[in-house]
């Protein structure tokens, strides 16, 4: 089950209070897009809230269970395309793929061949379009918003081997079209998702704004920061949805390096995310139907080093959530390098030498030329160096204790990126924040608890609404 330990919370709370050598997985849990790990065990007896979080229930809701056992892997593919698989499985509790669907096309994709993974992907989204348009011509609107919903995630998931400089073509027209047919889904929902421009230093980021089917104006806010290679289309399938469901609103975007604003606006990641969520916020803030008192923000994947980033500064966010929480990138990237070569990245003495090794990496495994390239992309850096080297100003360690509302430090036992999420719950210093595990013995212990969609969102509506005393 999830296993959580807390810290108390205050009687009332204001929002400012095994492949090779150079397999994809060793790659991500020795350096800069995601590092080593030792074992995860969740620290201390498990403590889980019943109902109001602002105090520790003296019984949890589950039986704990041990670590370890199997992990969600390898049900598609032996190589890491399967996490990506995965990725497709994790929206259909929000109608966001369908079983057969999926598992067909990923049978006829041979393992690590990206050229069919984008072909078949692609076939299968133009595909699902067309039965959305049948069904809306048709006057059925209910099975034409489905059908858009798994387009969009088909046409995206056609993309995810395509973050690599330059930009390219078939990644353009994968985004476009997750776009399009996104908007033609959500004009289709109950109550309609309006698209936003929000203001940002002298442009607008994109994003969708949600507001519940329900009348009981003002509503909670959620607001969700995605990852690497997320869209705001896919943070409405992680977490938007079932934010919308528990009503709460839900403001979706995509920040510099992410997106429409990578990819039609040129725009990349930058460490200060306060910058980046602060205007999100105020836009938020000039909505009649957004409740000020009751701001959340969530950041999955790398938005598990964004929120938290973000929640140092910008203290109208009443809670915020980290999965996979990440503290110090920074001095986790130079663990991508060989022990003796490391130093050598600190000095800044010998350049050619690390660029050379980086080369040849990224030459002997797909896997790390995937996280360099993407990393390379969304940085809008141009080389490997430039890209480890560029980890340095990515971290929260000596600003972490300047969040000042609740956070919910988040992993999967299994994730590639573990094992840092801990040190960010011990580097904080504010009431009601929480460490919460999730393990494999539910199906969650993998990135970002894929495969478990539903239990990750009632673990974090339970903790949110026992922060915001909402019922």
């Amino acid at each position: 089950m999830a296993q959580a330990n807390s810290r108390p919370m205050p009687t009332a709370q204001s929002p400012n209070s095994e492949a090779g050598p150079f397999s994809r997985r060793t790659a991500l849990r020795q350096g800069a897009a995601g590092v080593a790990t030792a074992s995860l065990v969740a620290a201390g007896s498990a403590t889980i809230w019943s109902g109001d979080a602002r105090a520790q229930s003296s019984a949890p809701l589950a039986t704990p269970v041990p670590a370890g056992g199997p992990t969600l892997d390898q049900i598609a593919f032996a190589s890491s395309m399967d996490g990506q698989f995965i990725r497709a499985l994790d929206t259909i509790p929000y109608r966001g793929a369908d079983v057969g669907e999926s598992f067909i096309t990923a049978r006829r994709i041979p393992d690590g061949d990206t050229e069919a993974w984008y072909r078949e992907w692609w076939q299968l989204a133009e595909r699902t379009e067309g039965y959305a348009n049948e069904a809306l011509a048709a006057g059925n609107t209910v099975s034409a918003r489905d059908a858009f919903l798994r387009a969009c995630t088909y046409y995206r998931q056609a993309s995810l081997y395509l973050f690599k400089p330059p930009l390219q073509q078939g990644l353009v027209d994968s985004f476009a079209n997750q776009r399009r047919v996104f908007v033609q889904a959500m004009a289709l929902f109950d109550r309609p998702g309006e698209a936003i421009d929000i203001p940002y230093e002298g442009t607008t980021l994109p994003g969708y704004l949600f507001l519940p089917a329900r009348q009981d104006e003002p509503f909670p806010l959620l607001i969700i920061t995605g990852g690497y290679d997320g869209t705001r289309e896919e943070s409405y399938f992680a977490g938007g949805a079932a934010a919308i469901e528990r009503g709460w609103a839900c403001l979706v975007f995509d920040g510099p390096g992410q997106g429409e604003a990578l990819v039609e606006q040129n725009l990349f990641f930058r460490p200060d995310w306060e910058n980046v969520v602060t205007p999100v916020v105020d836009a938020a803030l000039q909505r009649p139907e957004i409740d000020p008192t009751r701001i959340a923000l969530m950041g999955r994947s790398w938005g598990g080093y964004l929120a938290p980033r973000a929640a140092t500064a910008e203290h109208r966010i009443g809670a915020v959530i980290a999965d996979a929480a990440q503290y110090d990138p920074a001095a986790r990237a130079p663990m991508l390098l060989p022990e003796d070569l490391r130093p050598l990245l600190a000095s800044g003495d010998d350049d050619t030498t690390l660029s050379a090794w980086l080369e040849s990496a990224m030459a002997s495994s797909p896997e790390i030329a995937f996280s360099m390239n993407r990393g390379m992309l969304t940085h809008g850096l141009a080389s490997p160096l430039e890209y480890v080297q560029g980890y340095g100003p990515y971290t929260l360690n000596g600003i972490a204790d300047q969040i000042q509302c609740p956070a919910l430090i988040i992993e999967g036992e299994a994730d590639f990126r573990g094992g840092d999420a801990k040190p960010l719950y011990d580097a904080i210093t504010s009431p009601g924040s929480a460490y919460l595990l999730f393990s494999n013995a539910d199906g969650a212990g993998l990135h970002d608890e894929a495969g478990a969609a539903s239990l990750f969102a009632l673990r974090v509506f339970n903790w949110l609404n026992g922060v915001f005393s909402l019922a």
